[in-house]
């Protein structure tokens, strides 16, 4: 008896990773294993990326804080020390922001929270 190789399912396994693997270069995108092992460490990275966009996000938002802060003659931790203090529940993205678009409604965040 001849050896069953159930073709149907292996093309359909191979079609599916040359189609993630689409607009890749040459053998990594026509050769199945090439293809196989750029997908799966392409699938790892983005997994990882996710995770690390939302630490170098917040990073950036920090650094932001802290500069716009420090122009107004405070630090981030005693800023955020006295946000506490006063009750003030803003998240750093939106301190960032502020910091960023707004320098005057953000001085005046860091007046009201000094006084």
């Amino acid at each position: 008896m001849p050896r069953a190789t159930n073709t149907p399912a292996s093309r359909r396994r191979r079609k599916k990773i040359l189609k993630a693997a689409k607009g890749y270069i040459g053998g990594r995108r026509k050769l199945i294993t090439a293809a196989r092992q750029t997908v799966s460490r392409g699938r790892l990275s983005a997994y990882r990326d996710r995770r690390r966009r939302k630490r170098e996000f917040r990073a950036l938002w920090i650094t932001r804080i802290n500069a716009a802060c420090r122009l107004n003659g405070l630090s981030y931790s005693a800023f955020l020390h006295a946000l506490k203090e006063k009750g003030l529940e803003m998240d750093r993205r939106v301190l960032a922001d502020l910091a960023a678009r707004d320098p005057q409604a953000f001085a005046q965040i860091v007046s009201s929270v000094r006084s």
